[in-house]
């Protein structure tokens, strides 16, 4: 398998923009009608990531240690897409036929024996991983809503009891799907793991959002949801050791902040912490309650409220962190921030010309993450929906 020609022969491919997924996925469903069914019925959000899944592997393929623990991922979460083993060389298929209309004349038996290769052993490492997975999951938890409160107009806060003891850490993110859509999304518990099982979820929603829709405007008491695998240690205090820590919250990214004090309230190792939540107004402050609540128990939390937007300075917007830098130096704590990509961005950005490090600033990526499987991602939006904003 030559490394340079595939990648060589995709970046060819992949300049053609829109027309590579939209090509493979009509050979797919045309040549095997019968993986249609695992895709959402609106495929507008799908084809982007097909090409992003692709460039991220081919890209890798020559580091293997880095590439086969992504594989391995994709290929445990492919289970709640119901993918099976017979799936794989229909996509293969497709694949390499995208390849070789692409390609045209540029197409070789070479390069065929290449993808071939490739693909044989990306699909050899998914599958053993989503059978060793078996063993330790189930590819989805069933859960029943018992409780169901709309904060606002848009925001809605679910509680969930899983059916079987779904295993996860604060800060970690869920896949979420609802029975009547094909779609799932990713959501941080608002809880540390609580002695009944049960999960907290904060969702906002807006247009377009399929399963952020259907969970704050067509979900109630009694409804059953599907969970999958926990992901993600980007939010995690794993590598937080026993520091003091500053918390920047923005919209419903207060949700797995709160499950990070909840943990440290657990585990009592007597950190500090300053918890600073934002929202854009006053009204847009939708867990006050709580936060009030865990502020007068623990002593060793400071909270402090951030409005973006003051009646009384038209056109001045205060940016949490912004506030967090100008009342005090937090250089000696991990600090995590969570909330859209324009609060996490300006935060990271203004943390790090404050002389802040990487290795202490603590956030999820931007943009689109693979927290699904690579060809099939069929997720409401690859990233957890910690923004406040709707998916």
């Amino acid at each position: 398998m030559d490394v340079a020609r595939l990648k060589q022969s995709w970046s060819l491919v992949a300049a053609h923009g829109d027309q590579v997924p939209l090509y493979f996925y009509s050979t797919l469903f045309l040549s095997h009608p019968e993986t249609r069914q695992m895709f959402p019925t609106n495929m507008a959000g799908q084809r982007d990531r097909l090409v992003t899944a692709l460039a991220h592997i081919v890209t890798n393929v020559d580091q293997v240690d880095r590439l086969v623990g992504f594989l391995k991922d994709l290929g445990a979460d492919h289970r709640k897409f119901a993918v099976r083993p017979e799936h794989y060389p229909a996509v293969g298929e497709a694949l390499v036929a995208t390849l070789q209309h692409f390609l045209g004349e540029q197409w070789t038996e070479e390069l065929a024996q290449d993808w071939t290769a490739a693909y044989g052993l990306v699909s050899q490492v998914m599958i053993e991983a989503a059978q060793a997975a078996e063993a330790v999951a189930p590819p989805w938890w069933v859960a029943e809503v018992v409780a169901h409160e709309r904060r606002a107009f848009d925001v809605a806060v679910l509680t969930l009891r899983p059916q079987y003891l779904l295993p996860f850490a604060p800060g970690q993110s869920v896949g979420v799907s609802h029975p009547a859509v094909r779609t799932w999304r990713y959501y941080s518990p608002a809880n540390a793991p609580r002695q009944d099982g049960t999960l907290e979820l904060h969702v906002r929603a807006a247009p377009g959002g399929v399963v952020s829709s259907r969970l704050v405007y067509g979900t109630a008491v009694g409804d059953q949801i599907h969970l999958a695998s926990p992901v993600g240690d980007r939010l995690t205090l794993w590598s937080a050791g026993s520091s003091d820590l500053l918390l920047l919250a923005g919209g419903t990214g207060w949700a797995p902040v709160k499950a990070l004090v909840e943990q440290v309230a657990a585990e009592g190792a007597g950190r500090r912490v300053d918890l600073y939540v934002g929202a854009r107004s006053r009204l847009e402050f939708y867990d006050t309650e709580t936060i009030e609540k865990l502020a007068a128990s623990f002593p060793w939390l400071t909270v402090t409220y951030v409005v973006g937007a003051d009646p009384q300075r038209p056109g001045e917007f205060v940016h949490v962190a912004d506030r967090a830098l100008a009342d005090g130096d937090w250089r000696s704590r991990h600090v995590y921030v969570c909330g859209s990509d324009e609060m996490v961005t300006h935060s990271v950005r203004a943390l790090t010309q404050a002389g802040y490090h990487p290795g202490q600033l603590h956030h999820e990526g931007l943009g689109k993450h693979w927290y699904g499987p690579a060809w099939r991602t069929a997720l409401d939006a690859s990233a957890p929906d910690n923004s406040g904003g709707a998916r």
